[in-house]
């Protein structure tokens, strides 16, 4: 047998040698998969004679592309003329070879998402660009599930114009001749079914084709992979149905479910040995796992001995939550055997980029070096400094720098030039720009003149509502009426409702300041001091902050997962069964990145949009056997996990919502019940908001709040 054989593991070994049928290599976490797709590859240039011009490997980065490439080569040098790119990759292409054939010049240009919404701005000029923004961003999606505007959109939006918007999109790229992010694997499918002599030339070519992190394909690209395969094509897919995590972009986890029957005669290899995490570690994280009834089913082993049993610690809030991780960081609530690790390797996992912020303040005042990964500093998001910058000029009119920030955020038409008129009139209201503004009113073009006044318009009435309330409602209101909130969430609706989350962060950071105005200059001063204890140096080892889901790829001998209540994590109980699995896949991903040591933090109040509320563990902490883990906190001293822990939902009395109950909920707003029935054992209402939409939840779970009212 080869060298590069050597040292698989049975199971590894088997996938390596397959040949024949369509493979499906389900690889969990920490199995290998890497050290088996890069194998095969050699194997089948070194021992099979397989010509590596006839291999397509695929993947989704570029990253990952060069690694297998590298890895392959360095076994079998010939691995090195083998076609290993991105999806997109891919469909580039093929495309620059057969555009003609589409209409399209060998030279198109590839829009990226800000082409496409300045081009939908040209084929619409009466509309703003926030309004086109996520249309854009509906069409790529649209595109990434293999749809045109003639097919029937009505399961992919309700929106009516969308299919109008859609239509004069394609037909102006079309004219043009270009190509979007999302016709790079969309048109290719195209040009192999409406040609089927390129697809035949196609499959001759490529007699092998390998796909890695298959569970990260969107329908789209299953389109693309099923026609390129033909009778005679060998097709090796490897990835894990559990770590299916990116639905938000497009993913779709029933390509992996479903590809024997895609696909048949499919043989199925499970990698099921771990080569990462401890036994603990394993068991807890295939417990939790085993609640989803849409995977096809493998239980992780190890043969590494030892390790400590991951803790579950109950806490009372979110300031307990960091002083319990500094604890486990510092060695005061370290496991035995914990202080061999380095803070280099440790990660503080969290749902939403908005948690991160408590972490930095504490972290910055201890000095205890840590990175972000995944994104910026909180302090130096862009939604956080604009309304920073709002806060600032509130708080001193003669804040120039602050002013010219966001006086023209959201766009009013307020350029440049009717800023500089603006402040020309500075030296007479000594340095008050809001006075300047008053004055510079008469002396603009009606467009502007009206835009200023509603400028000068919205800082008066949140000026006049100042000490009115408190200092997270006054921020709240800051946000909201100057339409920041809504400026960032129509950016991007992935990214801008992170945006509109962190916002809320930064209300919830100003809830520990009192509502006068020596407490909202001690608030801005309290942001500037942490923004300038933050260290330049950013190779500095330190403990990583990072979301769950960037934590893909990723491995720490120390991780610490926090944030487990309803409604934050999972984020809902409203939500369908597909999105609370992809909540329980995200939690297993999160609880296989730890080597050695696991910690899992819940607490039982914690701040949202200012107001501090009662929660309940999640019931992902609740699918946790208690002999699985060394319990800390609440639990430990008797309160059974906040009044119900294991076994036990810890939730309000459900009759406490029968029909006409007034409620609240974060991201709905107010609302009444207006029916009640039961699902098996589990009461559901149906709740009828102002907002005129309507929404089911199970009130065992969902963050509900009873609110005074009498809609009887």
């Amino acid at each position: 047998m080869a060298d590069y054989l050597d040292g698989l593991n049975d199971k590894q070994r088997e996938a390596v040698l397959h040949t024949g049928s369509p493979l499906l290599i389900l690889a969990g976490a920490g199995s290998g998969k890497t050290r088996v797709i890069t194998v095969k590859i050699a194997h089948l240039i070194e021992a099979l004679g397989v010509s590596p011009y006839s291999i397509l490997a695929v993947t989704f980065t570029n990253r990952a592309a060069a690694e297998m490439r590298h890895r392959a080569a360095s076994m079998a040098p010939a691995a090195a003329d083998v076609m290993i790119r991105t999806f997109h990759s891919f469909g580039a292409w093929v495309l620059r070879r057969h555009a003609a054939l589409l209409g399209m010049p060998a030279g198109f240009t590839i829009y990226d998402d800000d082409d496409s919404i300045t081009l939908l701005r040209a084929i619409f000029p009466s509309e703003t660009r926030s309004t086109l923004t996520p249309i854009a961003r509906r069409i790529s999606r649209a595109k990434d599930f293999d749809l045109t505007p003639d097919d029937d959109l009505g399961d992919f939006s309700d929106d009516p114009e969308f299919a109008r918007y859609f239509r004069a999109y394609e037909e102006r790229l079309r004219e043009i001749g270009n190509a979007d992010f999302g016709d790079l694997i969309r048109r290719p499918v195209e040009l192999l079914r409406t040609h089927p002599d390129v697809a035949e030339r196609m499959r001759d070519r490529f007699r092998v084709i390998l796909v890695d992190e298959y569970q990260d394909s969107n329908v789209a690209q299953f389109s693309l992979l099923r026609e390129l395969c033909g009778p005679a094509t060998y097709l090796c897919v490897v990835g894990d149905d559990d770590q299916s995590i990116y639905r938000f972009r497009g993913a779709e986890v029933r390509n992996i479910l479903t590809f024997g029957d895609s696909f048949p005669g499919t043989q199925l290899v499970r990698l099921e040995q771990n080569y990462r995490s401890t036994a603990a570690i394993l068991r807890v994280a295939s417990e939790v796992v085993s609640h989803n009834q849409g995977r096809l089913g493998k239980t992780l082993w190890t043969d590494r001995a030892g390790g400590p049993k991951p803790v579950l610690a109950y806490l009372y809030d979110e300031d307990d939550e960091v002083r319990y991780c500094m604890g486990v960081l510092t060695g005061e609530q370290a496991e035995e055997g914990e202080s061999s690790i380095s803070l280099a390797d440790t990660a503080i996992l969290y749902r939403t980029n908005a948690q991160s912020r408590i972490f930095e303040t504490a972290f910055l005042r201890a000095n205890i070096p840590y990175r972000i990964v995944g994104t910026v500093r909180f302090y130096e998001r862009e939604e956080i400094k604009d309304a920073v910058a709002y806060l600032k000029f509130l708080a001193n009119p003669r804040d120039e720098v602050s002013v010219r920030r966001v006086i023209n955020k959201p766009s009013r038409g307020l350029g440049e030039v009717t800023v500089g008129k603006i402040m020309d009139y500075l030296p007479e209201t000594e340095g008050d720009v809001l006075a300047a503004c008053r004055i510079a009113v008469g002396g603009l073009s009606a467009r502007a003149s009206t835009a200023l006044k509603s400028f000068v318009s919205i800082v008066d009435s949140i000026q006049q509502s100042f000490g009115t309330r408190t200092l997270a409602e006054f921020v709240t209101a800051v946000i909201s009426r100057t339409g920041l909130a809504d400026y960032h969430q129509e950016q991007d609706p992935v990214a801008g409702s992170q945006r509109v989350q962190n916002l809320e962060e930064l209300v919830n950071a100003a809830s520990l300041y009192p509502p006068t105005t020596e407490g909202l200059v001690e608030f801005l001063e309290g942001i500037e001091l942490d923004s300038s204890r933050r260290s330049d140096d950013d190779e500095q080892p330190g403990v990583t902050l990072i979301t769950m889901h960037n934590t893909k790829g990723l491995e720490f001998r120390r991780v610490i997962i926090t944030g487990l209540e309803e409604g934050l994590f999972p984020r809902g109980s409203d939500e369908l069964p597909d999105d609370l699995e992809e909540e329980r896949r995200l939690f297993y991903v999160a609880l296989t990145r730890a080597r050695r040591s696991l910690h899992i933090t819940t607490c039982r109040t914690r701040r949202v949009n200012g107001r501090i509320l009662d929660l309940y563990p999640s019931r992902f902490v609740r699918e946790i056997p208690q002999d699985a883990v060394e319990i800390r906190g609440a639990a430990a001293a008797g309160a059974g996990g906040f009044g119900g822990g294991f076994g036990s939902a810890a939730a309000p009395p459900a009759d406490e919502f029968s029909p006409g109950t007034a409620v609240y909920h974060d991201d709905y707003g107010s609302g009444v019940v207006v029916k009640r029935w039961m699902t098996g054992a589990n009461p559901v209402v149906l709740v009828q908001f102002e907002t005129g939409r309507t929404a089911q939840f199970l009130p065992r779970y969902a963050p509900l709040e009873r609110i005074s009212g009498d809609y009887s």
